[in-house]
């Protein structure tokens, strides 16, 4: 599985740990970046990110800046991505199993690195439901897909 990972500056670190974190347990990375601790703007690697995922260059998706949540927002809006900002790992393994979430985000501002590997781990174990949450999904992607 590949999985495409984008930082802004706030988040160097923390990439470079759960980049590490993740081939360690046999994952490919796609790193779109920054390697660069400079000021840059955040929503350039989020899209980035969802790009990747939408277009199925990568599997799935992470996201990190100060607070997760910037970055986040910018990968949500390419199309077919449902991105999510997590602190913990039950919302993350519930954003997969209910939301089919496809692009983690968190802030490397707000946890730790090693919260930010619990919380990696806890989404990428965790599988869609289907069923009811199937309906759901179709739901918000059909939001997506409307006209203005």
């Amino acid at each position: 599985m590949k999985i495409a990972i984008g930082n802004d500056h706030t988040a160097l670190e923390m990439k470079r740990a759960v980049k590490e974190h993740l081939e360690q347990r046999g994952y490919e990375i796609l790193d779109l970046g920054t390697d660069s601790s400079e000021s840059c703007d955040y929503p350039v690697y989020g899209e980035k990110v969802g790009k990747a995922v939408a277009s199925g260059q990568a599997d799935l998706g992470i996201a990190i800046c100060g607070t997760g949540v910037g970055i986040s927002l910018a990968a949500g809006k390419v199309k077919g991505i449902r991105a999510c900002v997590c602190s913990e790992p039950y919302t993350a393994r519930l954003s997969r199993m209910h939301n089919d979430s496809n692009v983690l985000a968190f802030g490397a501002r707000v946890i730790g690195i090693e919260m930010a590997k619990m919380i990696t781990d806890a989404w990428l174990d965790a599988t869609f439901e289907g069923g009811r949450h199937q309906r759901r999904v179709d739901m918000i992607m059909a939001i997506e897909n409307q006209a203005g």
